[in-house]
Order: structure tokens, then C-alpha cells, then sequence
């Protein structure tokens, strides 16, 4: 035992800046490990290694969160009001939409816990721990802090630990850090404030060994570890309110007030005006209720979404959210991780340098189809084959073709990029046999093998860090043979390379005839020359950067990676212009607090060596500056940002769970590219659905503005409640979702985003609502004033002014299928055959309602004669050419809205 088990022994502050021996004593342990009894109460007290399921909110609570909108107020308000009014199947059919919209909701909406229980699935099953002085195998649950665990090739990281011995040890960490390559691992501390992703003396719970053998002290279990914070953000970080989901709260409250507003008028001036006897007064009034509530509004955005999640599926982007599909068309900023989204996380060789020339490699990833060339076009000589003989047999990684004919990886990245440069050179290992090797380590970052050829000759082969191999080197390989080595230029040539934010390998050699290979063999080498290697980026992205920019959204990088490289992609992207730009990295951020980067963050695009809380900070930043962001990433040191952010998306093939789960929307290519492609259709969408509202809206308009002239003047009501309904319901279902399927207008991208908040239509398309509302209102009560004065019944000029409606609202369907231009136009007739295909059902279902006569029992309508039609027809037409006069006027003042 070391004694009684107190709170300090089972947590240590900044591990990675002590030494190990103060690492121990501040747990309370040596490295010979805990005994099982000690072990057994620090399980008690620190509890297991375990991320803590959240809180579930039951199903049927979230089911019912789906109604807790003011719109969906309105609809089951109107239900209500069917039911006083006895009218039990209307009463159904509201409810049926109200029901249907929740259960869409339900199912197509993914749930916070899905993100967290994707976190908890990366943590480990199992861990070999020093227990009692032996080495067991236990389960990670188990795993407390102060145990030693030893970690082994291909091993999954069970805590965060404090390395106590590491040999050659590398680890992948790109799930948490962001970084394309391996981290080199070794015992030393480092600074106080070094960012996640330069602790080399830990390693992280959840993170894989890729390389080499290590031992640790557990400095941090379950919610204690990195990984662990990570999943504390994702569940702390909260999500908004998306833009369409603010603008329908407004709209529907603001909605609320005016019918409520008129209603009391109507009441009033019906009872002291006209004094309508109180019974018939209650009832006209529940017609206008019903005329001007919008009932198939919350249907008409929830199946305009689902069409357009189905429309992007095409795309490539899953949308798992609805509110989503629009708010991509809103986004202002966004926030791109670098490695396999702007990049294509596959590291490749663009130059070489040796004593002779600089050379430049073409080709991407590890494809090997490429040239080398010389800067005048030469082709390569002896001096590029020594170089990438080294590269191909110095080397453990392969490159396999699959059957698809893509190329993988087996081995390292930065290994397969040299293997990949080999094969690009026609270099070959044929004839050639390994007979020794020096493994990489991290502490002397290189690797040597002794090879023989066929013919006998045997030569070592060295490859890693320049100034490594540059102090065991004593001449370098020039066109004529061995010369001097010239130290100045390889220092420029490196700082170079540098300066290009490439990582940069060195190659040397050395004849033998020894028959193995040691560290102490590998002095007096020839230096061969320089590889430059990048993890170069996709080019689709590069031209949707640009398409992104002349739309008006910034693009962000914000990156785990070094900064030099980070600035030299955004460059060559077209992300940031040549010159001085900032880039503003991990330790730089954590000196600011949120209101100073709130200031900063509009002047940085490029962002390096960030830890998840810096993504965060970096959103709520942009947020605050009324930014509308959309955040990308593939780790899971990403899925706090995304749940932050107003849209997550994460990359479908290279993504973690965690990160899938907590996004939006899943990009099925992992292409940046296709998020360009996203944000246009999200336009497209918010465009069709603001022109399916404004389309719907003046049926509602006209509907209540005909009870309302009847109530204000004391005549017959020319629709009855159940009328009104019938008209809302065949606009909504048929006409409406028309133009959901409008193909985008003409330049969408290259307009500014729309602004954020207001309602989703603004005053001056309320003002185009309303005039339209008197047109077809006005038009209504001539129908159904000349059917009177023509002697007709009530019930068949009833049926007229209903026939009046429907036609007037299909002639609006035609004018609003292009809102920023005239209608009169051939392209009014082609571009959308659902346009058609609604106006035919919209007749059937008309051609029922006033000729079948259990239609005529339910309605209260009659049989109309051929010339009936004549009248609602030619006032159809009007309307059609008074509202393209109306948006010639709106155009002309320079009021015409973005369509």
C-alpha cells in the first residue's frame, strides 16, 4: 500500500509539463504499479473508466416536443375549433397533419445521445495493467488511475497516461487531434501550455498505437481523460435554433395576434354595427378563424423539406435533420477542418531537391500516376534514382490497388507517400534483399535498412529528419560523384521547403559489406537530397472555395495541424490571398478572452494546433457576430463544434460515429466540394419554400377578406366554414408542393446569404400578399354577387365563388414560379412538370367537389353549368396579368425581393 487513498491521489494537473517521478508521487504510486486492494478502492472512489450515459428524455416526451410550435398551435387551434363546431371528420383530418408532421419529426431528427453513445463506442475494451507486480489482462471499465498499463502495436489507448518508457512509439491520434500523421511519442515533458496535440509525453484515451512499444501511468480515466471533455462539450454545447425555425416562431406568433385582432373587430362590429344575432355572429366568426388560419402551412414546410432531404440525398449530403435542409442556404461562414475534408488525407511528395536540381512531383495521393520533372523540363537522373531507391526500400508501407481500382494504403502515411514517389520514378525492389534494419525511433527520427542487390553489392539506406542525417554525413551525391557536403545549402533548401508548410525527409547511404546494420554504422554517409511532402488538397474543393467566396461565405480552416502548413494549404486553396495573413493558433487563442475574439475573429481564416474547446470558442465567436456557421470535421475532437454549430456536417466515409451522430448532415463523398453543392440547393430549397408561402398565404387572405367584407357590411356569407376548408386543403395539397420542385433561379450563387431572424416573408412581400389577397377576394364577391343578381340559389353561387378561388389561386401559381421576373414567358410552361401534373389534380378534385353529388351533400355544393365557368375563368386571367403588373411595379422601384 502507499498509503491512504485521499482526492489528490486519483487526479494530477498537467501531467504532461512534470516529470515522472513527480507524476507519481502525485497519484500516490510508483512504477511497479498498484495492488489489487489499492486498485479496488481507487475503483470506489474514482468510480469506472467509463463515459457516463446521458439522460434519456423519454419517447413520448419527444414525441410530443414536436407539437410545442406556434404554428402547430394554430393547427390544432383550428382542430378545436372544428370539434365546437361538430365538424368531426375536419376535425380528424386537421389533426392527421399535426400528427403526420410530428411523426416526421421524430423519425427523421437524430437524438443528442446517439453523438455521446458514439463517443463512449471509441473507448477501449481491454487493458494490460501491472497489478500485484504481474502484468494482467483486464477490463478497461477496471482501469483506475495511478495503474501502469503497457501499450503494444494495434492497441487501443484504455486512459489518458503519463509515459514512463517509449520505445519507437507512435500513435494515431487523428481522431482527436486532427492531425494526417502519427504522433511521435517519448518521455520528456513539455511546456505548461502545450496545446493537446504537442503533449508527446501522453497518451490519449480512445487513440490508436500505430507503432512501437510504451508503458504509462493513468493519469486520467472516463470523464477525466481527453476524450472525455470532449464528450462533456458535446453534451454542454447546445444547439440554435436554425433560421427557418426562428422565422416560422415569428411568423406564426405574429399570425396569432392579427386573426385574433380581427376576429374581436368582426364580433364587434357584427354585434353593435349590424346586431347580428349572437349565434350566427359566433358562427361567421369561427368562418373567418378558419379562412385565415393557414392550416396546411406546417404540412406544406415539412414535406417541402422532406422533398429536398430526398433531393440532396442525390447529392451526396444526407440530411438528418430537417430544419437543416434550408439553413444550409443561410450559412455565412464556414468552418472547414483541414485533414480529409479540405485535403484528402493521403500524404504525397510534391518536391524533391538533390545536390544536382530541384524537382517537382505531379499526381495526387497514392495513386502512383505522376511524373518527376526537372524545373526546365528535364527528366531525372542518377541522382533522383539513388533518392527514391531509398525511398522504396528504406520503407515497411505498401501501396495495394483495390478492385474498384482505388488506391489504399497499408502502412504509414508519410511512408506510403514515399513508396508512392518511388513508383512514380520507376523505381523497384526486384533483385533487392533486406538483410538488417535500425527501426525508426522517435528519439533519434530515422530509420536505416542494409540491402543487397543481386549481384552481391550491399549498401545501408537511411531516410528521416535532415539535420539527423545531415550530422551523420560527410558528402553528398552531386552529377560528377561524392563531393563535400555543403551544409549552407542544405540548410536553405530545407528552410524552404519549410517555408511551404511541407514536411520534410531526408535520404543518405553508405556502401558496406557488413552483414547487419547498427546505430553505430550509420556515420560518414553520402547525402542523397530532400523529399517535400504534403497531404495535398482536393481540387474539387479548391474551385468550391472560390464558388463559396463569390457567393458571399467565408471559409474557415481551423485545423489541429502546424500553422506553416496549415497557412501553405489555405493558400494554395485560394482560401487566404498571397501575402501577410494571420493565422491565429491554439496557445495565441487561449491567451484571448471570448469578447477579444469575438473581435479577432472576423480578420483570421485560418486556425492552428486547436483543441476541441477552441472549435467551440471559435463558433460562438462567429455566432455572436450574428454569423450563421456551418462546421465540418471527421474526429471526434470535432463533434463539440458540430453540435455547437447552426449546421454540423460530418464527412460520411472517413467520420468517426461521434461525429455522424452529432451532425446534421453527412456528407456521403466526404468532399468539400459537395457542401458547395449543399449550400446551393439549401437556397434553392428556402427560395421554393418562401414561394410555396407567399403562393399559399392570399388563399387564406382572400378567404378571410370575403367573411370579412360580408360581417362588415351585413351581407350573405358567400363561403360556409366547411367551404373555406375544402379550398385550404386542395391549394395545400396539390398546388402548393408545385413548387417545391422549381429548379434554382437564375444566379443564386452569386448573391450574398440572406440575413438571419426576421419573419420568413418581409413586409414588402406582406404588402404583395395582401394586394394579391384583395384580387382574388374581390374577384371572389363579383362571382358571387353576379351569380345572386343572376338569379341563381345560394348554394350554386356559393359553389361559383369556390370555383372563383381555386381557378384564381391556379392562375397565382403561374405568377409565382418566377418571383424576381415576368411570368409571360415561354419558361413559365416548362421546367417543372409537377407544376402541371398539380393543376390537373386541382380540377379533378374541383370537378368532384361540384359535380358528384356525395361531394354535393358534404359541401353543400351544386352542379354548375358550361357557361358557369366563363365568369371565374376570365377573372382567373385578370389576376394572372394585374399581379405581373404589380411585380413589374415592385421591379421597377427596385423592390423586387430575391426569389
Amino acid at each position: 500500500m502507499t498509503g491512504a487513498l485521499t482526492d489528490a491521489k486519483l487526479t494530477v494537473e498537467r501531467p504532461f509539463a512534470l516529470e515522472i517521478d513527480e507524476v507519481g508521487d502525485a497519484l500516490g504510486v510508483s512504477r511497479a504499479g498498484l495492488s489489487a486492494d489499492e486498485a479496488a478502492e481507487r475503483l470506489g472512489a474514482a468510480g469506472p473508466n467509463v463515459l457516463p450515459e446521458p439522460e434519456r428524455i423519454p419517447g413520448w416526451r419527444r414525441f410530443l416536443g414536436h407539437f410545442n410550435d406556434t404554428l402547430i398551435y394554430i393547427l390544432l387551434g383550428a382542430a378545436a375549433i372544428k370539434a365546437v363546431m361538430g365538424d368531426w371528420l375536419d376535425f380528424s383530418v386537421i389533426m392527421a397533419v399535426a400528427v403526420i408532421n410530428a411523426i416526421i419529426g421524430y423519425v427523421q431528427e437524430g437524438r443528442a445521445e446517439k453523438a455521446l453513445a458514439g463517443i463512449r463506442g471509441m473507448l477501449s475494451s481491454e487493458a494490460g495493467v501491472l497489478r500485484d507486480g504481474a502484468w494482467a489482462t483486464i477490463t478497461a471499465a477496471d482501469v483506475v488511475p495511478g495503474d501502469v498499463v503497457r501499450l503494444m502495436p494495434g492497441d487501443k489507448v484504455p486512459a489518458d497516461l503519463r509515459l514512463t518508457d517509449a520505445v519507437q512509439l507512435r500513435i494515431d491520434e487523428s481522431a482527436l487531434t486532427g492531425e494526417s500523421v502519427p504522433s511521435s511519442k517519448d518521455t520528456a515533458p513539455v511546456a505548461m501550455d502545450a496545446g493537446v496535440g504537442d503533449r508527446t509525453s501522453m497518451a490519449f484515451s480512445g487513440t490508436i498505437v500505430s507503432a512501437g512499444q510504451a508503458r504509462g501511468i493513468v493519469t486520467g480515466t472516463g470523464v477525466h481523460t481527453e476524450i472525455g471533455k470532449i464528450q462533456t462539450l458535446v453534451g454542454g454545447a447546445g444547439s440554435l435554433d436554425t433560421p427557418l425555425t426562428k422565422q416560422l416562431d415569428t411568423f406564426g406568433k405574429v399570425l396569432t395576434l392579427v386573426i385574433l385582432g380581427m376576429a374581436v373587430v368582426m364580433l364587434l362590429i357584427g354585434r353593435y354595427l349590424h346586431g347580428m344575432p349572437f349565434a350566427d355572429l359566433i358562427s361567421a366568426t369561427i368562418g373567418f378563424a378558419v379562412a385565415a388560419i393557414p392550416e396546411g402551412l406546417p404540412a406544406l414546410v415539412t414535406i417541402t423539406l422532406a422533398i429536398g432531404v430526398q433531393q440532396m440525398a442525390r447529392r451526396n449530403a444526407i440530411v438528418r435533420k430537417l430544419p437543416a435542409v434550408e439553413a444550409l442556404g443561410s450559412v455565412t461562414t464556414v468552418c472547414s477542418d483541414k485533414t480529409g475534408t479540405l485535403t484528402k488525407n493521403e500524404m504525397t511528395v510534391r518536391r524533391i531537391i538533390t545536390p544536382v536540381a530541384q524537382y517537382e512531383v505531379t499526381g495526387l495521393g497514392y495513386d502512383p500516376e505522376g511524373a518527376i520533372t526537372a524545373a526546365d523540363g528535364a527528366a531525372p537522373g542518377g541522382d533522383v534514382a539513388a533518392l527514391l531507391a531509398v525511398g522504396t526500400l528504406c520503407n515497411d508501407a505498401h501501396v495495394v490497388r483495390e478492385a474498384d481500382g482505388a488506391w489504399t494504403l497499408v502502412g504509414e502515411p508519410t511512408e506510403g507517400a514515399l513508396k508512392v514517389v518511388a513508383i512514380k520514378g520507376g523505381a523497384s525492389e526486384a533483385g533487392m534483399v533486406r538483410r538488417g534494419v535500425v527501426p525508426f525511433d522517435s528519439a533519434n527520427k530515422f530509420m536505416a535498412t542494409l540491402n543487397e542487390s543481386g549481384e552481391g553489392a550491399r549498401a545501408i539506406l537511411v531516410k528521416g529528419a535532415p539535420d539527423r542525417l545531415l550530422e551523420r554525413s560527410l558528402t553528398q551525391r552531386s552529377a560528377a560523384g561524392a563531393e563535400p557536403l555543403d551544409h549552407a545549402f542544405w540548410t536553405a533548401a530545407i528552410d524552404e521547403l519549410s517555408g511551404q508548410g511541407l514536411r520534410v525527409l531526408a535520404a543518405a547511404r553508405k556502401p558496406t559489406r557488413a552483414d547487419d546494420v547498427a546505430i553505430g554504422d550509420l556515420i560518414d554517409l553520402e547525402f542523397l537530397g530532400l523529399w517535400g511532402i504534403l497531404d495535398p488538397p482536393r481540387p474539387e474543393a479548391i474551385e468550391a472555395i472560390a464558388d463559396c467566396h463569390r457567393a458571399g461565405i467565408r471559409v474557415k480552416m481551423i485545423t489541429g495541424d502546424h500553422a506553416g502548413t496549415a497557412l501553405s494549404i489555405s493558400r494554395e486553396m485560394g482560401l487566404v490571398p498571397d501575402g501577410d495573413v494571420r493565422v491565429l493558433t491554439g496557445t495565441e487563442l487561449e491567451e484571448l478572452t471570448q469578447e477579444q475574439l469575438k473581435t479577432v475573429v472576423p480578420e483570421v481564416d485560418v486556425y492552428a494546433r486547436t483543441s476541441p474547446e477552441h472549435k467551440i470558442r471559435i463558433v460562438r465567436a462567429l455566432q455572436s457576430r450574428d454569423e450563421v456557421v456551418a462546421m465540418t470535421g471527421d474526429g471526434v475532437n470535432d463533434a463539440p463544434a458540430l453540435t455547437r454549430a447552426d449546421i454540423g456536417i460530418a464527412m460520411g466515409i472517413k467520420g468517426t460515429e461521434a461525429t455522424k451522430e452529432a451532425a446534421e448532415i453527412v456528407l456521403a463523398d466526404d468532399n468539400f466540394a459537395t457542401i458547395r453543392s449543399a449550400i446551393r440547393e439549401g437556397r434553392r430549397i428556402y427560395d421554393n419554400l418562401r414561394k410555396s408561402v407567399v403562393f399559399l398565404l392570399p388563399t387564406n387572405g382572400a378567404q378571410s377578406l370575403v367573411i370579412l367584407v360580408a360581417i362588415v357590411f351585413g351581407i350573405t356569407l358567400p363561403l360556409t366554414p366547411v367551404q373555406v376548408l375544402w379550398v385550404n386543403m386542395i391549394t395545400a395539397v396539390t398546388l402548393s408542393l408545385a413548387l417545391a420542385y422549381e429548379p434554382a433561379e437564375r444566379g443564386i450563387m452569386d448573391r450574398p446569404p440572406r440575413k438571419a431572424g426576421g419573419s420568413i416573408i418581409n413586409l414588402r412581400e406582406l404588402g404583395f400578399v395582401l394586394i394579391v389577397s384583395l384580387l382574388i377576394g374581390g374577384a371572389t364577391l363579383a362571382v358571387f354577387g353576379l351569380a345572386l343578381g343572376a338569379g341563381h340559389e345560394l348554394a350554386v353561387a356559393r359553389t361559383e365563388a369556390v370555383a372563383m378561388l381555386a381557378l384564381g389561386q391556379l392562375a397565382y401559381l403561374f405568377n409565382c414560379r418566377f418571383m424576381g421576373r415576368s411570368s409571360i414567358t415561354v419558361d413559365v410552361l416548362r421546367g417543372n412538370q409537377v407544376v402541371w401534373w398539380s393543376a390537373l389534380a386541382l380540377l379533378v378534385l374541383q370537378m368532384l367537389y361540384t359535380y358528384v353529388p356525395w361531394f354535393n351533400g358534404l359541401f353543400d355544393s351544386r352542379p354548375l353549368s358550361f357557361t358557369a365557368w366563363l365568369v371565374p375563368l376570365a377573372f382567373s386571367i385578370v389576376i394572372f396579368l394585374a399581379v405581373e403588373v404589380l411585380k413589374a411595379v415592385r421591379r421597377r422601384i427596385g423592390f423586387a425581393g430575391r426569389s
